[in-house]
């Protein structure tokens, strides 16, 4: 139900092909503001040889998303809310990754866009809306792309070196707006995140816009890594006026206050019968705000797409708050709502997920054996229902005196809110689509879903 969905499932069924044929174990780490969580781990549930951790931050995501995630049972995912930012999950990724050691042992793999297939398959989605509207396009297209962590526009961008006749690629952000600030400024300057209605774009640092820097820095490595460094220490990056003038030639960018949001949701809703979720609605506003500005009202037959982002039932809440009524619910999303949910409320911290992954790699590396089981919670059937199950056990059985610290948390029930009535909202086999200019949803992620794995 959110665009990653096709890169992942494809990225999932790669690592699994190539671990057979190789017979290793793969440990994937992920750190999610929301939608890569659900995606990875239904593109790797129950895979062969495959453990998967994915870290998100805690009470920063929506309801729904968070059952998405953490209501899939399989043995070998492993759910972690980490108090904390998503930036702070992403770094504790990026550090043991880090980890060379650790890294080799446990067969660290990433199904964040820092994983470059994700990029890599999301280019495809840029090439397929292209053959969708042309020629009845101008032979160029625009798009505004919804944005937090710079991969899905840095797809777009590749796909323009490419040869893909783009036009611009416009940057779209919430409040949290390091990226629009430095296309405006020529500033990329850290500031505390803000929690917000889009809360898969809550981020400070977006850990994809790095590559796109090495380019705009003339491909010279050793300049990236000072300026990087630099940042690192400092949390202040700038670029020269020139550097700053070649960037404004790749993209534009557009940022989408808080009331922006909403009423972008109702003006659709009352002049399109189109439910936008709220990241889609950053994206279409900042399609607004540039219009005029950008000139694509005086090029006769040009397209400009909002991509979008994900259902709008994944954000009950904030669509109802906007229209007054909740968005059409898919079956699939309805299903997660009340569903057993089984997760980890961990520290802020680099040791404690380090010692978590090791202890429950440990486990089930002597539960496949045979050799012992794991323990084994009951879960209630009442939406109270709800109990801790200490991993002290794991720590004894592997030596990890560090996991004591530790606590399996299992929710049995959340209620995300009523279920909605009502027809579909743009929805092609359970991907949000992108919207072309005059209002009309353009079948692209659905299509594309359906010729890489059928209906």
């Amino acid at each position: 139900f959110a665009f990653k969905d096709v890169a992942l499932q494809a990225l999932g069924n790669i690592y699994e092909y190539f671990l057979k044929r190789n017979t290793r174990r793969l440990t994937v780490i992920g750190a999610t503001s929301g939608d890569t969580g659900s995606a990875a781990i239904y593109g790797l549930r129950g895979k062969e040889n495959v453990e998967c951790f994915i870290l998100f931050p805690e009470g920063r995501v929506s309801k729904i998303q968070q059952q998405q995630m953490t209501s899939v049972l399989d043995p070998n995912v492993h759910c972690v809310a980490i108090k904390g930012t998503f930036d702070d999950c992403q770094d504790i990724v990026k550090a043991l990754f880090g980890e060379l050691d650790f890294k080799r042992q446990y067969g660290l793999g990433a199904v964040n866009s820092i994983n470059w297939a994700r990029i890599m398959f999301q280019i495809t989605y840029y090439y397929y809306t292209y053959f969708k509207l042309f020629p009845q396009c101008d032979g160029e297209l625009s798009f505004s792309v919804p944005t937090g962590n710079f991969g899905d526009i840095l797809a777009g961008y590749y796909a323009k070196r490419m040869g893909l006749p783009v036009r611009h690629l416009v940057c779209a952000t919430n409040s949290n707006d390091i990226l629009h600030r430095f296309f405006t400024s020529g500033n990329y300057d850290k500031r505390p995140v803000e929690q917000t209605c889009t809360p898969s774009m809550d981020i400070g640092i977006s850990s994809n816009f790095e590559r796109y820097l090495f380019y705009l820095f003339g491909e010279d490595p050793k300049k990236l890594g000072e300026a990087m460094e630099g940042f690192k220490r400092t949390g202040k990056l700038g670029v020269t006026p020139e550097e700053l003038q070649h960037a404004r030639q790749d993209f534009l960018s557009g940022v989408a206050p808080e009331g922006a949001i909403g009423e972008a949701i109702r003006s659709w809703d009352k002049l399109h019968g189109y439910c936008l979720d709220p990241h889609t609605a950053c994206g279409v506003h900042a399609a607004n705000e540039l219009r005029e500005s950008s000139g694509w009202p005086q090029v006769p037959h040009h397209a400009m797409v909002v991509l979008g982002t994900a259902h709008p039932a994944k954000f009950n809440e904030i669509v109802n708050e906007a229209l007054g009524r909740p968005p059409p619910m898919p079956e699939g999303l309805a299903r997660v709502q009340h569903a057993p949910t089984r997760f980890e409320v961990l520290p802020n911290a680099v040791d404690s997920i380090r010692a978590y992954v090791e202890a429950t790699v440990a486990q089930r590396e002597i539960s496949k054996d045979g050799a012992a089981r794991a323990p084994s919670v009951l879960l209630g059937s009442t939406p109270k229902d709800s109990g801790t199950l200490p991993i002290q056990a794991l720590a004894e059985a592997t030596g990890q005196a560090k996991a004591e610290q530790h606590q399996t948390t299992v929710v049995v029930s959340t209620d995300v809110g009523p279920k909605a009535q009502g027809p579909s909202s743009g929805v092609v086999a359970g991907l949000a689509l992108p919207v072309a200019a005059a209002g009309r949803p353009c079948d692209c992620w659905g299509g594309l879903w359906k010729r890489f794995f059928g209906n």
